[in-house]
């Protein structure tokens, strides 16, 4: 995509509106979301209250399926917040996106690798600072010449492999959504009354692809920081 952007520059770092402006926005929507759905929490729920806890269930059950020991109770709210912030970012874009004087200014903060890489960093610091938690500092140490000492340099190459592939894989998948929805766009201007008209169903049917799209990118980001996480909790 063709966007531009305005920058900002404050105490010599430059922020990118865009970026700030969705990922506020989408943090916004979440708080929103989950305090319209838990006002009234009563013994006998309503359908608020019910969706709320199905969510709940649900981000339980990816951190439970990836440390079925119990010892990643501590992680359901994570999860939790995660699921719904990715989720939420994933769909900004398709909902709108806010373009003023030829700068974007409003689109998903997903589509940007530096936000994806930031989720990622998160999740790789959390597993990383329990490891050293558990085991100690000379523990999580020795846990990368595990199970035999040659293996050192290839578990110091997964931390890096898996830094990449869980940060871009939702960005890729995000990012390309977004420009196959800006290429039937510019089709559907592209000659007139005709290709508008025979773009409005392409366009629908994708954005509601591209909703399921964003909600397993959503499942297959939090459930992957849970095993990243869960596997530096364990010892060879």
């Amino acid at each position: 995509m063709d966007d531009k952007y305005k920058f900002i520059d404050f105490l010599g770092l430059r922020f990118n509106v865009a970026n700030d402006l969705s990922v506020l926005i989408s943090a916004i929507l979440v708080f929103i979301l989950v305090f319209a759905l838990s006002r009234k929490i009563t013994m006998r729920p309503g359908k608020a209250q019910n969706v709320l806890e199905w969510m709940i269930d649900f981000t339980n059950s990816i951190v439970k399926s990836a440390m079925p020991d119990g010892s990643g109770r501590r992680f359901n709210l994570y999860a939790f917040v995660l699921f719904l912030f990715v989720f939420v970012a994933n769909q900004l874009g398709l909902i709108f996106q806010v373009k003023v004087g030829g700068f974007t200014y409003v689109k998903s903060p997903t589509t940007n690798p530096l936000i994806t890489m930031g989720l990622a960093t998160i999740s790789l610091l959390l597993s990383h600072y329990y490891a050293v938690k558990k085991f100690g500092f000379g523990g999580y140490l020795s846990n990368y010449a595990r199970p035999v000492k040659f293996l050192l340099p290839i578990n110091l190459l997964e931390e890096f492999t898996n830094f990449l592939t869980l940060s871009l894989r939702l960005y890729g998948n995000i990012f390309a959504g977004e420009v196959l929805l800006a290429l039937i766009g510019t089709v559907a201007k592209s000659v007139g009354a005709v290709t508008f008209v025979a773009a409005i169903p392409l366009a629908m049917v994708w954005q509601g692809f591209s909703v399921f799209i964003g909600a397993i990118q959503a499942y297959v980001f939090t459930t992957l920081s849970m095993v990243y996480i869960s596997r530096k909790l364990e010892q060879e």
